[in-house]
């Protein structure tokens, strides 16, 4: 199973909550009828706010939750003397608030005498439900301070949370982060999409644009998966080198096609490591590099007129498209040929796939939409203190982008074609 497919599952498994069964027998216990007479007369803030009716029923459950655990604890029931005798008996309550999504919720945790009874609902010293755990990693990764968190939080629910619980709630994530870093990876990825993002980091009493690395792979199964994050001080083929060991060295094998930006020295990086990957270079990025030398009167029937090339029925009828593109522009701008020349044989690779396949590789798009997630949750902050906290916050906002990805479009027909082209380097 995937790494995607796991955290899919653990999701569903949270959004579940009580089963069919569950939900029947506790409308058993209170009709629609004598519910509606309860509510009747109340105002809505006196059900849903602070200290409402929902925070009142929510700290019964959680008492009587807390009090079957005891109960399991020690071996018999309330009401009932110890089985043989003296033993280990109930020793009262302790009060206690919890912050939950519903606000304030005042609850009495039940004690025993020996001291030995560890709850599990609501642990010992705990004053926040795991829900309201996640809501402050869901808002933190969604691009809010932990100033906004709080005063969102105190806003909607009547919850304070102060900033330093909000940032040992962010810290927290920090493990999850060192283990994701390290995790072993697929075999086989069929495609690789790999792209650095600037990044501003304070050191030394100043503020530098780091290059954060990241690289996101297609499984066989055709989901997407974010690889790991890399730093370095800026973008080049030579650390792409370590990151392409560090892949490696968790497991992965082959990498059948890596999609990257022009930049140069990486396909000499990839092949390397993946002697027998295809490299194929952005088409996307070629055009806007190509673009950049040509007047602004030019540009449109330029680019139409560069068309033919990268939409060509294969490489034999893409240099002839290119040849006749020279003729016509070369006298203007030469230069844009010579850069399709010079990258040629890391244009061309897509060319020898179907229409559904080329879709897939012909751009870095995937990882870019990846890259605007990331600049969405980062844009309120001016920079970070420390590469430590970029890295948490960033790792946040890629589990956040995952859960609205899908799996690769047409996969089915486009790993039939893989299989065509690659044969037994694709797993059955």
């Amino acid at each position: 199973m995937t790494t995607q497919k796991m955290k899919s599952d653990r999701r569903a498994g949270r959004a579940e909550g009580p089963s069919e069964e569950v939900v029947d027998r506790l409308a058993g216990l209170l009709p629609r009828e004598a519910l509606e007479d309860a509510l009747a007369g109340l105002e809505p803030e006196e059900i849903t706010g602070p200290g409402g009716l929902l925070g009142q029923l929510a700290g019964r459950v959680i008492e009587t939750a807390l009090g079957a655990e005891l109960s399991e604890h020690l071996g018999y029931p309330p009401g009932q003397a110890p089985p043989g005798g003296a033993g280990n008996v109930r020793n009262g309550s302790t009060a206690k608030t919890l912050q939950t999504e519903l606000g304030p919720v005042a609850i009495g945790t039940p004690r025993d005498r020996a001291g030995s009874f560890e709850p599990r609902l609501v642990a010992k010293r705990q004053t926040r439900l795991a829900g309201l755990d996640d809501r402050v990693l869901d808002l933190y990764a969604g691009g809010m301070t932990v100033r906004d968190i709080e005063s969102h939080l105190r806003g909607l629910y009547g919850v304070g949370v102060g900033r330093d619980t909000i940032s040992r709630v962010t810290d927290a994530v920090l493990d999850d982060v060192v283990a994701w870093r390290t995790r072993p990876l697929e075999t086989v990825y069929p495609i690789v999409y790999f792209d650095a993002m600037m990044v501003k980091v304070r050191e030394d009493r100043s503020v530098r644009s780091r290059a954060c690395y990241l690289a996101v792979g297609v499984t066989v199964d055709g989901d997407r998966e974010a690889l790991g994050i890399w730093w370095q001080d800026t973008e080049g083929a030579k650390f792409w080198l370590a990151v392409l060991n560090d892949l490696h060295r968790r497991g992965v094998k082959d990498v059948l096609i890596a999609c990257v930006d022009g930049l140069t020295g990486f396909p000499e990086a990839i092949e390397a490591v993946f002697p027998a990957a295809w490299v194929q270079t952005c088409i996307v990025h070629q055009i806007r590099s190509s673009l950049r030398y040509v007047n602004y009167r030019d540009r449109r029937k330029l680019a139409a007129d560069l068309r033919p090339v990268y939409c060509a029925a294969n490489a034999d009828d893409a240099l002839a498209e290119l040849e006749r593109f020279e003729e016509t522009w070369g006298a203007r701008y030469p230069m844009i040929a010579q850069s399709w020349r010079e990258r040629w044989t890391y244009i061309i690779p897509f060319l020898a796939l179907p229409e559904d396949l080329r879709r897939v590789v012909y751009t870095t798009n995937t990882i870019e939409a990846m890259h605007r997630q990331i600049r969405k949750a980062i844009k309120t902050r001016g920079s970070f203190p420390d590469e430590q906290a970029a890295t948490k916050l960033i790792y946040l906002a890629i589990e956040r982008a995952e859960t609205k990805w899908r799996s690769a479009r047409s996969w089915t027909s486009a790993l039939a074609a893989l299989k065509i082209h690659f044969g037994d380097r694709i797993p059955d």
